[in-house]
């Protein structure tokens, strides 16, 4: 915090938004510490429940977070847009940005065509009535998850605009603020972001190479959680897939809470590289996400969503009183996308690329000395002792990497490495910085 910037305010409403404009301005910023209660209680001359109050009112938005003895701090992503700040530091001229967890633009398909394509064939303009899911996205919808294995026979399904929208939808029409989510630990930065700014409370639960450990998601659902989040494959930040047997495991797990939400997502989709393997449906209330943003880009901010009969009518009719539906235009893109052959072999050789990127780092970092995870996805996961002096030496050396303590709640220090714009000839020089920055007293000595 700016050393001239003070709080105001007399009550809990005018003191919370006193602060919320310090982190629009950029005066608080990321990680700050705000003043004890009874310190800021003290320079304000009100109670001690007035800044308390404040305080909950801004975790309720997902502006703060309390971190015991830490006290409050703002969250290193306030759900706030600042003016001044940005919530990823800026990456110099001259750096190589391995941080953001996109995928490699000169991989995705070009879209031209397929907007040429339903720019010529959409017919009519439509009108409110028909502009939800489009039947023909559905009939297409279905017999694709279902060649992946997702059970779709009995599910109802729709689009949404993207995963973060779709888990959105599903965790507001089934929680409410103060509910607990079982997320995997180390889990997807943007959904604890999501959490903290619904009000809901995030119960992490380890995972591996298979997937979510059994034994810490039973812990999960015993301490409350009233929904269930797991990533199918490519897993953010980890790049693990579920398998058979892990799925099974779940599944047993599961079977004792029927009344959890279980939302899966499978965000990578034909990128991942792995077969798909669904846990659900096994409680009564499950949804299934694919997005279309990592196969055929961002802009293309569309997700099909599958799911029991309820959950699904409960999305749909939460988007009807708000956003109403995902524009018939993007529906028709993808179906269109769906359909051409050279569109999917460009998907494909993109998956191999990124496969061959993702297992020559983990390769090159093993003989290093340095384990990595990462068997599916764009990204890799590398543990570290120490993530800020990681991450600021991997800077010096020319590299933008994520810390991992955006990804955490509680799970062992680590970064991610995001592979998309790492060529395959500058994976022996990065590993070799890695190593540097990890073990920087054995920077000298020989790679392996």
């Amino acid at each position: 915090m700016s050393a001239q910037y003070q709080v105001s305010g007399d009550s809990a409403a005018s003191i919370s938004a006193s602060i919320e404009s310090g982190v629009v301005s950029g005066d608080w910023v990321s990680g700050a510490a705000l003043p004890p209660v009874r310190v800021l209680a003290d320079a304000l001359h009100v109670s001690p429940a007035t800044v308390a109050k404040a305080y909950q009112e801004l975790r309720q938005r997902g502006v703060v977070e309390t971190e015991g003895r830490r006290g409050t701090r703002i969250r290193s992503r306030p759900a706030l847009a600042g003016s001044r700040s940005a919530l990823r530091l800026p990456v110099p001229a001259g750096v190589l940005d391995l941080s953001d967890g996109e995928p490699d633009v000169r991989l995705l398909p070009r879209l031209g065509p397929a907007l040429h394509a339903v720019a010529d064939l959409a017919g009519p303009p439509q009108g409110y009535a028909s502009a939800f899911a489009m039947p023909e996205l559905v009939d297409a919808a279905r017999p694709r998850l279902a060649a992946d294995g997702v059970p779709v026979d009995d599910a109802a399904i729709t689009a949404a605009s993207g995963t973060l929208d779709a888990m959105e939808r599903l965790l507001t029409v089934h929680l409410r603020p103060g509910d607990a989510v079982a997320v995997e630990d180390p889990g997807w930065a943007n959904l604890l972001d999501l959490l903290a700014a619904l009000g809901l409370r995030p119960v992490p639960f380890a995972l591996d190479e298979q997937g979510p450990d059994p034994a810490g998601l039973a812990a999960a659902l015993r301490a409350g959680a009233r929904a269930v989040i797991i990533t199918v494959r490519a897993q953010n930040p980890t790049g693990a897939a579920v398998t058979p047997g892990r799925a099974a495991e779940l599944r047993a797990v599961l079977a004792g809470h029927p009344g959890v939400l279980l939302v899966e997502d499978d965000h990578a989709a034909e990128l991942a590289g792995r077969p798909l393997h669904c846990v659900g449906p096994v409680t009564e209330a499950w949804a299934f996400v694919r997005s279309a943003s990592k196969p055929f880009g961002p802009d293309l901010r569309i997700a099909v969503l599958a799911g029991d009969e309820t959950t699904i009518a409960r999305v749909v009719g939460r988007m009807r009183i708000g956003t109403g539906w995902v524009s018939t235009v993007l529906q028709r893109v993808l179906l269109h996308l769906w359909r051409d052959e050279e569109v999917a072999a460009t998907v494909t050789a993109a998956a191999h690329a990124y496969a061959r990127r993702r297992q020559g780092l983990r390769d090159a970092l093993s003989a290093r000395g340095l384990p990595a995870e990462g068997i599916t996805g764009i990204n890799v996961w590398v543990p570290v002792p120490d993530e800020t002096r990681t991450v600021g030496a991997l800077r010096e050396a020319g590299y933008a990497v994520a810390p991992g303590s955006l990804f955490r709640v509680a799970a062992p220090p680590g970064i991610r490495i995001t592979i998309s714009t790492l060529d395959e000839s500058g994976i022996p020089a990065l590993a070799d910085a890695v190593a540097a920055a990890v073990h920087p007293s054995s920077a000298g000595a020989p790679s392996r």
